[in-house]
């Protein structure tokens, strides 16, 4: 028995090593008691469809900003179309709490009434994403088509749709997350996540290009 472990073992490293990266288990979101409001909402239909209209009605302030149905008109700022509502959250509470930075969201969010923040997340989770034709070339897409399957899929998944814990990153604005890359690689403050700053500091401004391009075309 030894000798067939020992003649065996080298061959089940060897395909351990090639074998390609599975997919990264999401980490378990923190159960607090906006999450598990957001939670029954869900389990609900009459909460449920309550929250997606009050988010309907609130959206309509968003709207300068984020689009009419979350679908951004202006480059530089996300889609929250499509986003997992405890993603979209999570990531309300941070610009709350300082841990995402933006004087205007700031302000806005701290106003907000926390059954507020919830339908809205609820109603932008209920919306369509508009996918956009990215200007960069078919080779530049390719590019970074190669690269997300190397890297960003283990958090972000093999088709871009996230989870609760990992953003929606299937067609995504391309000038949204060229910048949100850069801002992660440089440390500049606006964003914070051990994950991506681990991930970006070997990315070239080519790659941050490819990858923009790549995942503005996802569906």
């Amino acid at each position: 028995m030894k000798k067939t472990l020992t003649a065996i073992l080298p061959g089940i490293l060897l395909c351990a090593l090639l074998a390609p990266p599975a997919f990264a288990q999401t980490s378990v979101v923190e159960d607090t008691p906006l999450i598990r409001q957001l939670r029954n909402a869900q389990a609900d239909y009459a909460l449920n469809q309550a929250a997606v209209r009050q988010g309907a009605k609130l959206a309509t302030f968003c709207a300068n900003c984020h689009g009419d149905n979350g679908n951004s008109t202006h480059p530089d700022t996300p889609n929250l179309a499509g986003q997992n509502p405890i993603y979209l959250l999570g990531q309300t509470l941070k610009f709350a709490d300082g841990r995402r930075r933006y004087e205007w969201m700031e302000g806005l969010i701290k106003a907000m009434k926390p059954q507020e923040i919830i339908a809205s997340a609820m109603f932008y989770a209920r919306q369509p994403v508009t996918t956009k034709i990215s200007p960069a070339g078919a080779a530049l897409v390719a590019q970074g088509k190669v690269y997300y399957e190397k890297v960003c899929f283990r958090c972000h998944g093999p088709d871009g749709r996230g989870s609760e814990t990992y953003a929606r990153l299937a067609g995504q604005q391309e000038s949204y997350v060229t910048l949100t890359l850069h801002r992660y690689r440089d440390g500049t403050g606006e964003r914070t996540a051990p994950e991506m700053t681990t991930s970006t500091k070997l990315m070239n401004d080519e790659d941050i290009r490819a990858v923009a391009a790549y995942i503005a075309s996802m569906k």
